[in-house]
């Protein structure tokens, strides 16, 4: 059964999000809330690839990390039908630590993790290379 074919309240997001309900503190629960329900409409809506959504932006200053993780981990179930996400972070020396949302299974996996962590570093080391071409050509540099 894919996730189309749940009723929404059986779908893995809405369990998730029935778990943190009864967890978190009502407040924290609502600020969670805040967070996610523009993205969850968006996904609903196939919108997606529209949307500019960031848990370290603007909208999200003051935002508790716990918040952010389990925003993060509550948009991963929507998109992966997969409860089993978790949040690690990756030392890197270019960036310093990075915050990702994988499976279970690679996040117990120090290859697979190595393999993110390099993934990460070539996109980093892409996009710097991407800003200078853009400051030498007089472009915006906030992409």
């Amino acid at each position: 059964m894919n996730e189309s074919e749940f009723p929404p309240e059986h779908r893995p997001v809405d369990m998730y999000l029935g778990i943190l309900r009864t967890r978190m503190d009502t407040d924290d629960y609502r600020l969670l809330l805040d967070v996610v329900e523009p993205v969850l409409q968006a996904i609903e809506e196939e919108r997606l690839p529209a949307l500019d959504f960031a848990l370290d932006g603007e909208g999200t200053d003051g935002l508790p990390q716990e918040i952010r993780d389990e925003a993060a981990l509550v948009i991963a179930a929507a998109v992966t039908g997969r409860l089993d996400n978790e949040v690690i972070e990756i030392q890197l020396e270019e960036t310093g630590p990075i915050r990702v949302v994988t499976d279970a299974d690679t996040a117990s996996d120090p290859a697979r993790l190595g393999e993110i962590a390099d993934y990460i570093r070539e996109r980093h080391r892409q996009n710097e290379e991407l800003r200078g071409i853009a400051e030498a050509s007089g472009l915006p540099t906030d992409f």
